[in-house]
């Protein structure tokens, strides 16, 4: 996730890609690489002094990057630090909260039970839930893919104030639901494309509701044990420690100043580039808020073997994963080359996956389903000062060396209030979990 309103904000923002400036910084790097010949990839020497650039310029302290190409070799690298001040390097072990990213599976396992004859994606979702507004009018798919025309509860002022206020709170879904359906709906069904975490959290419970087990044994029975993710898991609710090793968790701002926008003002831009505005620690807010739309926890590797079944396949059946991946539409429909979202999976051009923005972290993950080629990026920060997600930055610095100029998404669906939540928000496809207010997600 991403912090509430981060869960959108990230994947929508992730559209925007126009890269940053570079410049330089504390960070250092490590890199761990394993090409075809036996030798570091050539891209490998582009990208590091890149990445070093553009965490400098966007006050990234920590980064783990991996990268897998069947045509140009296998690359993985730490960045910087994994505690601001200190010198503690980054390691390919360490576990990230992945924010949004958990979108991708809490609507895998929708797919799943879709197979299994469980429910229909066009049936309403008045028939697993009352009380939902517009509950039977706005199916399955809807909740999915982000049409529901439900508010996030990520934008809820209060909210907000209470996770700024009670970092450790125990939130259930119900709570959220109430705080969701208190307020008006944006718009009928199916009108138009607005990331909110209350259409996961309402998947999520459909899920406990059909399987008769908690969304944690749902995850790990039918994604995490068959793919072999031995270090992801959907916490309990009341646990918010993040197994070892891992980094420090960082973000600019309060839940309750990024509801509108992450960007923090000018001169406080500037000073946080130069170190002498600090960042929040964030490590161990409860993430119970975001649930199954931004509550996961995994490593780059892990995210890497997952990432690869959730595009090219593995986990649905042929058709079903036809489905998904043909459900993927342009978040902006005036403009086909925006970021794209679907059935909980986003493209971003010529990746398809997901991302992650919650309090302390963002993380993505991205394959082009044409090379075999993923890009996993961890971060141990939100969004950097301008209000860009930190994974993202970086995503947009590495793409053109692959593709190009102008392999970058245009657009930034992300960029009005929703996405994800005030609590940061997740972002939509470069999600996330999004848009750019909130919680995260």
């Amino acid at each position: 996730m991403e912090r509430t309103k981060t869960i959108a904000a990230s994947l929508v923002a992730a559209a925007v890609m126009t890269v940053a400036a570079c410049g330089t910084s504390q960070p250092t790097s490590t890199q761990s690489a394993t090409a075809t010949t036996g030798t570091e990839p050539a891209y490998a020497a582009t990208l590091e002094p890149l990445i070093d650039r553009l965490m400098k310029d966007n006050a990234i302290p920590g980064a783990v990057v991996l990268i897998t190409s069947p045509d140009q070799g296998d690359w993985s690298a730490t960045f910087g630090t994994t505690t601001i001040d200190e010198n503690k390097p980054m390691s390919m072990d360490d576990h990230f909260r992945i924010g949004s990213n958990t979108k991708t599976m809490t609507s895998t396992v929708i797919l799943q039970l879709v197979q299994e004859g469980r429910l229909s994606l066009d049936d309403p979702v008045s028939k697993y839930r009352p009380g939902v507004p517009n509950g039977d009018k706005i199916t399955i798919a809807q909740l999915s893919d982000m049409h529901s025309g439900l508010y996030s509860y990520t934008f809820d002022p209060q909210f907000n104030a209470t996770l700024d206020r009670d970092p450790d709170k125990v939130w259930t879904p119900d709570e959220l639901l109430a705080i969701a359906f208190s307020h008006p709906v944006n718009f009928p069904p199916g009108e138009k494309f607005d990331y909110s975490n209350t259409n996961i959290i309402l998947l999520g419970v459909i899920i406990e509701q059909l399987t008769g087990r908690s969304a944690a044994e749902a995850f790990a029975q039918r994604i995490f044990e068959p793919l072999g993710l031995e270090h992801t898991s959907l916490p309990a609710p009341a646990d918010s420690s993040i197994p070892e090793p891992h980094p420090q968790g960082y973000s600019f701002g309060t839940n309750v100043s990024t509801i509108d926008t992450y960007a923090l003002p000018a001169d406080e831009q500037a000073a946080a580039v130069a170190g002498t505005l600090k960042p929040n620690n964030e490590t161990n807010a409860n993430p119970s808020w975001a649930w199954t739309a931004g509550g996961a926890i995994s490593t780059v590797a892990d995210m890497a073997t997952y990432v690869k079944a959730l595009v090219g396949g593995g986990l649905l059946d042929e058709q079903t994963q036809k489905i998904r991946l043909d459900s993927i539409q342009p978040t902006d429909p005036a403009n086909p080359t925006a970021a794209g979202y679907g059935l909980g999976i986003a493209r971003f051009g010529p990746l398809i996956g997901h991302d992650g923005q919650i309090p302390g972290f963002m993380t993505f993950m991205g394959m082009d389903p044409n090379t075999d080629l993923r890009i996993v990026i961890g971060t141990n920060l939100a969004t950097v000062p301008s209000g860009e997600g930190s994974a993202l930055t970086l995503l947009k610095g590495i793409l053109p060396v692959f593709y190009g100029a102008g392999s970058v998404p245009a657009g930034n669906p992300a960029a009005v209030p929703g996405a994800t939540g005030g609590a940061s928000p997740t972002t939509t496809p470069v999600g996330g979990a999004t848009a750019t207010t909130g919680a995260g997600g």
